[in-house]
């Protein structure tokens, strides 16, 4: 039987298959003003009640108990986070925590221009934007808003104040945007930008997702170095994070491939992630969820939520299984789970 006393007092938590948890990521709402095709439909969303949601003194109390077992990154998700009203005084609260010593955030930058000096102000280094196109008609039809010159002012917004890196995350869909390939390919070339390319995962609800419309890395790659005319080189291949980095051969831009269908990372993921909702997830497709916002609110000790904490990671699941029998597709969509 795992002993749960002493994997607490490691400050280590552990999964039994030998992997360590030391990556979360916590989502503060589940609403979007996007409707990203591969994430959640376009109308019908229902959405929290504000009372449903962790508030921020809950995300912070949890964010040390976490920290008390070992994890040092934390990326505050959605939805969009930017939408939940001063989430730089969130951030100001993690960012003081001395054990996490990485705090990013991944938003659809639509409000970046307006709240990027006080994130940054408030201690925020590291942004993850959505961007599927770099021509405006194409992310329109992706995002189902008209939103692509906002989008770019919070980018530029950001590379103003100095925060690096800037990682720019494109969901590839074959048929849809996988000839803006070589553009994005000149772009990180150009610019102090990461293009970290996302395949395309079975997690909304009307996604209409097959395994035909997932452009693999291998093909990613191939098509960038006959465009670009020079080699990926691998900086981390396969590392501790589930991006797979590259550079080009002479030196400028940075590739990242997230390939979680055709290459998946379970084997070495080191990541959990809270709903809004206080909900403890240990895998993007979990079935399961544990329930820390009933603990939270029922007056509960740190210690015991700990001990669930330790419980559920210990039981996370050795990996999805996308595109083999027995999947399952999550019954939230991405923006209710947290991307």
């Amino acid at each position: 039987m795992h002993d749960l006393n002493n994997q607490s007092q490691t400050q280590v938590l552990r999964d039994s298959f030998g992997r360590v948890v030391n990556n979360l990521r916590i989502s503060v709402t589940d609403r979007c003003n996007f409707r990203c095709r591969y994430c959640m439909p376009e109308e019908g969303m229902v959405w929290l009640d504000k009372s449903e949601l962790l508030n921020y003194e809950e995300i912070v109390r949890l964010a040390h108990i976490f920290a008390d077992l070992g994890v040092t990154k934390v990326r505050l998700t959605g939805g969009e986070p930017l939408m939940r009203k001063d989430l730089y005084l969130l951030v100001e609260k993690i960012a003081r925590i001395g054990e996490i010593t990485d705090l990013a955030l991944t938003t659809n930058g639509f409000f970046l221009a307006e709240q990027a000096s006080s994130l940054f102000k408030a201690g925020l280094r590291r942004i993850n934007i959505s961007l599927d196109s770099l021509d405006a008609a194409k992310f329109k039809l992706m995002t189902r808003r008209d939103y692509y010159e906002k989008v770019w002012q919070g980018i530029e917004a950001v590379e103003s104040l100095g925060i690096r890196p800037i990682k720019l995350n494109v969901v590839l869909i074959r048929g849809v945007n996988d000839d803006e390939i070589p553009k994005f390919a000149q772009l990180a070339r150009m610019k102090s930008y990461v293009v970290r390319f996302i395949e395309f995962m079975p997690i909304g609800s009307d996604d209409g997702w097959t395994i035909e419309q997932v452009v693999p890395s291998s093909e990613v790659i191939r098509t960038m170095e006959r465009a670009v005319g020079k080699k990926l080189i691998p900086l981390e291949y396969h590392g501790s994070q589930p991006a797979d980095r590259y550079r080009f051969e002479d030196g400028p831009g940075e590739i990242g491939f997230i390939s979680s269908v055709s290459e998946p990372f379970c084997d070495h993921c080191n990541r959990v992630r809270i709903t809004s909702d206080g909900k403890l997830r240990t895998c993007l497709f979990s079935i399961d969820e544990t329930d820390l916002k009933s603990l939270l609110r029922s007056g509960a000790p740190d210690e015991d939520i700990k001990a669930s904490i330790v419980n559920a990671v210990w039981k996370k699941e050795e990996g999805h299984l996308i595109n083999r029998p027995g999947f399952v597709r999550p019954s939230r969509t991405m923006s209710q789970i947290g991307g």
